[in-house]
C-alpha cells in the first residue's frame, strides 16, 4: 500500500514558475542567477505558508544545476538535480534554528563552511526559523555571514523579521513574501482538485481560500480535511459547516430586514445564528463586512475589491442596487461602532440585540421623516432675511408691485410686543394661492419691507447687546467662587481663593494676587476658567487680567523655594558661594 502524502507536500512547487503568488520574488531570483550576481546571504521573511522555504530550496537547486534551461529552471536530469530530488545532495544543508540555536551549533556550521564542495558549484545552507537563534549564536554567525567563502551561500527564513538583530539584517538581501491572494489560492485549489479527480463547487474552494488567510499551506491542509469530511464531494454547504463559517445568506436576509424595518425578523435570525454555535463577535464582524461589500458594489469601478466568487458577487450587486448610499453608510457606522464596543459589553446577547434593533429602525422611510423634521424649525422661526423672500418676488418683472404688502399695513399692528401676521394669498405666475400660515415674529422685524434696505451690522450688534447679561461685581465673584467649588486641583483652589477681583469694564475684570506662584497656577487654567464663566452668563468676550501686588506686611512670605533661597543669599552672600560649589560637584 502506497503511503499517503498530504497535498501541501505532494503539490509543493518545484520550479520558480510554479510558486503561487510570489512573482516579485521569483523574477528577482531568476534575474540574479541569469546575470551571475548572487548575494552571499538571503533573508526570506513573511507569514506562514507563503513559500519561503520552498523558494529557498528551488534557489539552492537552481544555482547548482549543470544544465539550466532558458527560463532559468533546473533541468532535473544532471547529477546535482537528481541528488537533490533524492534528498542525498552533499551541497545543500537545511538547519532548523528552533532546535539548533546555541553557539556550539553555529560553530559546527562555521567549521563545515570551510570545506569546499566535492561536486557542484556552491554549498548552500538553509537556516529555517532563524529568529530563534540566541544572541550569542547571532554574534558567532556575523563574521562568516559577512565574508563567507566564494562557494558558500546562506538562505535564512523567518516569520518574525523584527526579532533578528540589525547586524544580521545588514548582511543579507531581504525578500519580503506577501500573503497570497484569495483568487490565487482558489485557482491553485482548482488545479489540485482536478488532478485528484475531486468534484467541487467553486464557492466551496473560495471559502477555503478565505479561511486560509493568505497561507497556501493552510488552504491545502483544509482541503485534505474537507475531502475526508465530505467523502470526496466538496460542496459549499459542507465547507461552511466544517470550517465554522457563517453562510452569506444570513447577512443577505438581515439587510432585507433592515430595509423593511423588521426588528422581529432580525432578532429571530440572530437566534438562528446562535443555535448554529456562532458567537456574537463572529456575527457582528461578518455583518460589518457584508455592509462594506454592499457599499463597494454601488460603484462598478470598486466592485473588483470584492474577494468572493462570481455567484456571490452577483447577489451582492443585486442587493446593493436596492439600497441607497445614505442608508448603507448609516448602517456601517452603527455596526462598526457596536463591533468596536462588543468586547466591553457584559451582556453580549443583549448588546447585539440592541444593535440589530437600532439598525432595523433605519429604513428609508425613517430617513425621509428625519429630514422633514430637521427642516421644520426654519419655518417656525423665520429670520429677518426670510421676510425678504416673500412670494411677491415670484411675480413677473413687468407686473407692478401690489400694495398688499405695503409697510403701512404691517406697522399698524406693531403696538403689541409680538405681532401675528396673516400672510395673504398673492397672485403668482400660475395664480395659485398659498395656504395661510400664522407666524409670530418679534416687534423689530415687523417693520421690514421689500422696499426698505436690509438692516446693517451696527443695528444687529445693538440687538445682541440688549440681550446680554450685565456684568456686576457680585456676579463675577459668584462665578469665581462657583468654579473654586467644582475644581479638583488643590493648588488652584488655594490660589483662586486668595485672589481679589475687581470689575474693569463690561468685558474685563482684574485679578489681584499676592505672589508669582499663584499667578502661574491660575494662568495654566485660565482658558478653563473663562470657558466656565462664559457659558453661564453668555458673554463670549469675557476676559480677565492678573497682577501681582506685594503686601507690605508679607515681606517674609515666599511662594516658592527659589524665592526663599534668593532672599537668604541677599542676607548672606556666602550661601551663594556654597551653592555654586555644590552645583559644580553634582554636575561633575
Amino acid at each position: 500500500m502506497e503511503s499517503y502524502v498530504v497535498s501541501a507536500r505532494k503539490y509543493r512547487p518545484a520550479t520558480f514558475d510554479s510558486v503561487v503568488g510570489q512573482s516579485h520574488i521569483t523574477n528577482t531570483l531568476k534575474n540574479a542567477i541569469k546575470s551571475g550576481q548572487l548575494a552571499q546571504a538571503f533573508l526570506f521573511c513573511g507569514p506562514r505558508g507563503v513559500g519561503k522555504t520552498t523558494c529557498a530550496r528551488i534557489l539552492a537547486k537552481a544555482i547548482n544545476c549543470q544544465n539550466l534551461s532558458d527560463t532559468i529552471e533546473a533541468c532535473n536530469e544532471c547529477e546535482s538535480c537528481k541528488s537533490f530530488n533524492d534528498s542525498t545532495s552533499m551541497n545543500i544543508f537545511e538547519l532548523d534554528a528552533a532546535s539548533n540555536n546555541s553557539v556550539d551549533d553555529i560553530r559546527r556550521l562555521v567549521e563545515q563552511v570551510r570545506i569546499p564542495p566535492q561536486s557542484g558549484k556552491y554549498k548552500v545552507y538553509i537556516v529555517d526559523e532563524v529568529h530563534m537563534l540566541s544572541s550569542q549564536a547571532f554574534n558567532a554567525f556575523l563574521k562568516t555571514l559577512e565574508e563567507p567563502p566564494s562557494y558558500a551561500k546562506f538562505i535564512l527564513a523567518t516569520t518574525e523579521k523584527h526579532k533578528i538583530i540589525p547586524t544580521i539584517l545588514s548582511r543579507c538581501q531581504i525578500f519580503d513574501f506577501k500573503r497570497i491572494k484569495i483568487e490565487d489560492i482558489s485557482h491553485h485549489l482548482e488545479y489540485v482538485a482536478k488532478t485528484e479527480n475531486v468534484p467541487y463547487e467553486p464557492e466551496a474552494l473560495h471559502v477555503i481560500a478565505q479561511k486560509a488567510d493568505g497561507g497556501l499551506r493552510d488552504a491545502l491542509s483544509m482541503f485534505d480535511q474537507l475531502i475526508n469530511f465530505t467523502g470526496g464531494n466538496l460542496t459549499y454547504a459542507n465547507c461552511i459547516d466544517n470550517l465554522n463559517v457563517l453562510d452569506y445568506e444570513y447577512y443577505f436576509k438581515l439587510v432585507d430586514y433592515f430595509r423593511a424595518g423588521d426588528i422581529g425578523g432580525a432578532l429571530l435570525l440572530y437566534q438562528q445564528v446562535l443555535d448554529k454555535g456562532f458567537d456574537g463577535q463572529h456575527f457582528i464582524t461578518g455583518m460589518s463586512e457584508h455592509i462594506r461589500n454592499l457599499l463597494v458594489c454601488l460603484d462598478p469601478i470598486t466592485q473588483t475589491l470584492l474577494d468572493v466568487s462570481d455567484t456571490i458577487r452577483y447577489k451582492y450587486v443585486e442587493q446593493a442596487v436596492n439600497c441607497k448610499l445614505q442608508l448603507l453608510v448609516k448602517l456601517l457606522d452603527i455596526s462598526s461602532d457596536f463591533e468596536y464596543r462588543y468586547r466591553d459589553a457584559n451582556n453580549k446577547r443583549l448588546f447585539i440585540e440592541v444593535a440589530l434593533t437600532k439598525l432595523a429602525s433605519l429604513s428609508r422611510a425613517d430617513l425621509q421623516v428625519q429630514q422633514t423634521v430637521v427642516q421644520q424649525p426654519a419655518i417656525a422661526r423665520p429670520q429677518p432675511q426670510t421676510v425678504l423672500q416673500q412670494p411677491v418676488v415670484q411675480n413677473p418683472p413687468q407686473r407692478p408691485m401690489q400694495p398688499a404688502v405695503a409697510p403701512t399695513q404691517v406697522v399698524s399692528q406693531s403696538e403689541t410686543n409680538t405681532t401675528t401676521i396673516q400672510s395673504q394669498p398673492v397672485a403668482s405666475a400660475e395664480n395659485k394661492p398659498k395656504p395661510n400660515v400664522a407666524v409670530k415674529m418679534p416687534l423689530k422685524t415687523s417693520t421690514i419691507s421689500i422696499n426698505l434696505p436690509s438692516p446693517n451690522v451696527s443695528d444687529m450688534e445693538k440687538e445682541k447687546k440688549n440681550d446680554r447679561v450685565e456684568l456686576t461685581q457680585d456676579l463675577i465673584e459668584d462665578l469665581w467662587k462657583s468654579y473654586i467649588d467644582k475644581a479638583d486641583n488643590e493648588a488652584l483652589t488655594l490660589a483662586m481663593d486668595r485672589a481679589k477681583l475687581s470689575l474693569s469694564n463690561e468685558n474685563l475684570f482684574m485679578v489681584e494676587l499676592d505672589n508669582l506662584y499663584s499667578e502661574s497656577i491660575i494662568k495654566k487654567s485660565k482658558l478653563e476658567i473663562l470657558s466656565y464663566m462664559r457659558e453661564r452668563i453668555g458673554v463670549r468676550l469675557l476676559d480677565f487680567e492678573m497682577t501681582v501686588i506685594k503686601q507690605e506686611n508679607d515681606e517674609n512670605k515666599f511662594s516658592t523655594p527659589s524665592e526663599k533661597l534668593e532672599h537668604l543669599i541677599k542676607k548672606n552672600p556666602q550661601i551663594g558661594v556654597y551653592r555654586n560649589i555644590f552645583s559644580d560637584i553634582y554636575n561633575n
